[in-house]
Formats: structure tokens, sequence, C-alpha cells
């Protein structure tokens, strides 16, 4: 399932970068975080890391 993230519940504290084993999270121009979605592999660690829940898998 797709990693999405809730652009507006975001703070942008990099927390999903930086556990992400593949590398498909980076922050945006705005500083928020992106996916991208052919790097993404489903594991879900970043859903448990984001201290604001802003990522979900749908």
């Amino acid at each position: 399932m797709p990693v999405v993230v809730a652009k507006d519940t975001c703070i942008g504290c990099g927390a999903c970068v930086g556990v992400c084993p593949v590398s498909a999270l980076s922050l945006d121009a705005d500083g928020k975080a992106e996916c991208d979605q052919s790097m993404c592999i489903d594991c879900g660690a970043c859903l448990s890391t984001c201290p604001v829940e802003a990522i979900t898998q749908e």
C-alpha cells in the first residue's frame, strides 16, 4: 500500500527521512516530507517514527 504524507499535518522534522531504509522519503521545497513511491518498499518504518502521525498507508 502506498505511503501518503498529510502535508498539512507534517511538521518537517525529518524523522521519517532518517529512518527510511531505501531513502524513499525526502523533504520537499516547503520542508514537508514526500515519498518517492517508485522506491518505497512498504516497510512501515516511517509510520511509527512520525511524531505527529502525518504518514499513513492507503
